[in-house]
This record gives C-alpha cells, structure tokens and sequence, in this order.
C-alpha cells in the first residue's frame, strides 16, 4: 500500500467494528497495519452472513480488516505479553478498544507503553468513556444509539423509537479515532512526543447531534423523532407518488417556488410562502404533494426535478447502490484477492488524493489488499519485526 500514512506503523489490538474501522483507515492511507488476535480470533469472525468452504468466512469480519497482517497472540501468556513489548517498541500508533482497566491488567498501562515507547500515539476507544461515573460500563452499538439520544431522533414518532441500520456508534466512534490519530501524529512531528487519544460510542454519537444538540441546549426545545422528513426545513424528505418514493430536498424559497410550479401548488399562499410557514403546516404541505406526486412515476418526477434543478433522489436498494456507475466512478468499490475466495469486491474508502500525474486517483491507497485469515501473517510478521529490530540504534 502507498498513501500519506506511508511508513507509519499501527499495532492493532481491537476487534469488533470500532476500532477494526479506525484501523482499517489508516490501512486504507497507506499505514502498516498489524492486527493482533486472540488465537480464538476475532469475535466478528464468528458474525454472518458467512460465505466460502463450510460457510467458515465472515463477510462483517471483510468489512473492517482489508489492508491489514494478522497474527495470533495471547496476551494472558509471558510469551505472547514479551511479542506485544516488542511490536509496541517497533509502532507508531497503538488502538484498543478494551473495557477501561483492561490493558493495565495485561501489563501495559499507558505508563509502560510510553515507557517502552515515548512517541507510541495511543488511540483507546470505550463505550461511554474512560472516566466519569459510568465510565467503565460496557459498550455496544445500539445501546449506546440509545443512551446517547440517536434513537429517540429515529423512526416514525417519539413513540416509536428506532436504531440506525448500521452500527453507526462503532463507525463513528472509528472515524473519529482515526482523525484523533493523525492529529496526534502530526503533533508528534513537533513535539517527538505521542499522546493519548481516548474517544467512545457516547461521544461519537453526541459529536454528531449537531442543529438537535443546539435546539435543546439554546432553544430548550427537545427534538423528537420525524420519520422521513427534517426536523426544521419544508418540504425535505420521503415522497409517495405513483410507484413508490421519491426523496426531494428544497432547501430555499427559490427551490420551493420550482416544486410548487411543478406540482401546481400556489408557493404564495401565506401559509407556504416562507420555510417557517411550511414548517408550521407540514402535515398539510405533504398531503398536497403526494396528491399531486400521485398523478406519475417516480422516473417522471426525477427527471422533472432535475429539469429545475431541484436535489432529490432514489431511495436505492443496497444492491443497487453497488451496481450504480456514479458510486464505481467514486472508487467506492475495491476488488481484493482474498486466500480463500479468490478476486472479491468490498466497499471502497472514502477519501480520494489528487496528485500531479494522475487527478482523482481512485481510492485512498493502492493496490488494497484482502483482510487476513486468522494468524495468516505469523511467520512474516515475526521476520518484518526481526529486521526493524536489527535496525534500531
């Protein structure tokens, strides 16, 4: 793998999603990724839908470990403990996701690990945080939607609460481990020094509340559950018309005027004319679209939104998603050369590097490579970690 984390090396002692995704991405930038596992392996090896021989292979595990080296480790046992010692010795960066006081009992509180490494950058993920009256409680992803306020913002009504269909806590809370990480890095440049960087599913969902954080902690208004339509703007959301849904976003009164004359709405009438009085009559507003909505198909009024220049949109299957060319011109699907089943495809990172002889390279790395099998990479990591160690001062 090339990319702007060329050279960097990550040791990585998570498992699950959170910080397998974080790690994943910094693979994915060029980072040498080292994925320790118990010798049980990681548990999401073990979570389906399964494909290949005896349906023994895991397609969540393909979806957080690509560009990574596995090795089996038990860090109970002084062995595999002194391989830890040296691979920290060896890394740039450290992730774990342990519950808080975990890696301490194991041998390596943070103090131990700058100890053995003063410019080791730590990254320690955990449910609810590390401190604080709950903070060692255990985490998993949609108790933490829960706890953290996401599900009462989604689903049909407050009565009716509903998770996000992905593990959205665990990605996020991967996402911004990984931006902690490079900050940390680029800190180091200055300093010779890493640091900690903790976050949590709880902060990873608060960090994104965003305009619903500000309506309780400015307004004093508890945002509730809208089901397909925004909580502050009119008309933006899901749309029945002859064949199904469609997805229209009006986001200005210019926008709203170009709907209105579409579907033969007055967008004058007081009680439409501003984005607080549709707003205030929304109910109303969508019953006389999708009246209107019903009168043709969905392609119909696609083409006709785009005609005006109105942003709406498919609500698209997960099939049709990785047919669309728009999201294969993205570089939003790789194709790997897995040991057991051969060429597979996964999705794509999400970040593209222009550079001065190839604009819009397709992908964050190159020539991405499959997640390992379980302890597939023993032998050569042991050999990469002899010749680093011959080389230290």
């Amino acid at each position: 793998m090339q990319g702007p984390l060329s050279g960097i090396v990550v040791l990585d002692l998570s498992r699950a999603l959170a910080g397998p995704h974080c790690t994943q991405m910094l693979g994915d930038l060029g980072a040498h990724v080292v994925k320790v596992e118990h010798p049980a392996g990681d548990e999401s090896r073990e979570w389906g839908p399964f494909v290949g021989p005896d349906h023994a292979i895991s397609t969540y595990f393909l979806a957080a470990n690509r560009n990574k080296r596995s090795i089996t480790v038990d860090m109970k046992s002084e062995e595999g403990r002194a391989l830890i010692e040296r691979l920290v010795r060896q890394s740039d960066v450290l992730v774990e996701n342990f519950r808080t006081g975990v890696l301490d009992r194991l041998g390596f509180p943070v103090e131990r690990l700058h100890a053995l490494n003063p410019r080791l950058v730590i990254l320690s993920i955990t449910g609810f945080g590390h401190d604080g009256p709950e903070g060692g409680r255990p985490g998993y992803d949609q108790i933490a939607q829960g706890e953290a306020g996401l599900m009462s913002l989604t689903g049909p009504s407050s009565d009716e609460p509903y998770r996000v269909g992905t593990s959205i806590a665990d990605l996020l809370a991967g996402i911004h481990g990984a931006y902690g990480v490079v900050a940390a890095l680029y800190e180091r440049e200055r300093t010779g020094r890493g640091r900690v960087v903790r976050t949590s599913l709880l902060a990873s969902i608060v960090g994104v509340h965003s305009y619903h954080g500000t309506a309780w902690t400015v307004a004093g208004t508890v945002p509730r559950a809208g089901g397909n339509h925004h909580a502050s703007i009119a008309p933006y959301g899901a749309f029945h018309c002859a064949d199904g849904m469609i997805q229209i976003a009006v986001a200005n009164d210019g926008q709203w005027r170009k709907v209105a004359q579409l579907l033969d709405i007055d967008p004058e009438m007081p009680k439409y004319a501003t984005n607080r009085d549709r707003f205030a009559h929304r109910e109303e507003l969508i019953a006389e679209m999708e009246k209107a909505l019903a009168a043709h198909d969905r392609e119909h009024w696609l083409a006709a939104l785009r005609e005006v220049g109105v942003p709406s949109g498919a609500i698209r299957s997960i099939d049709e998603v990785y047919a669309w060319d728009q999201v294969r011109s993205q570089g939003l699907v790789v194709t790997v050369d897995h040991p057991v089943l051969g060429p597979i495809e996964l999705p794509g990172p999400p970040l593209r590097f222009d550079r001065d002889d190839q604009a819009g390279t397709p992908a964050a790395g190159e020539g991405h490579a499959a997640p390992p099998a379980l302890g597939q990479d023993n032998d050569a990591v042991l050999d990469w970690l002899a010749g680093r160690e011959r080389r230290s001062p």
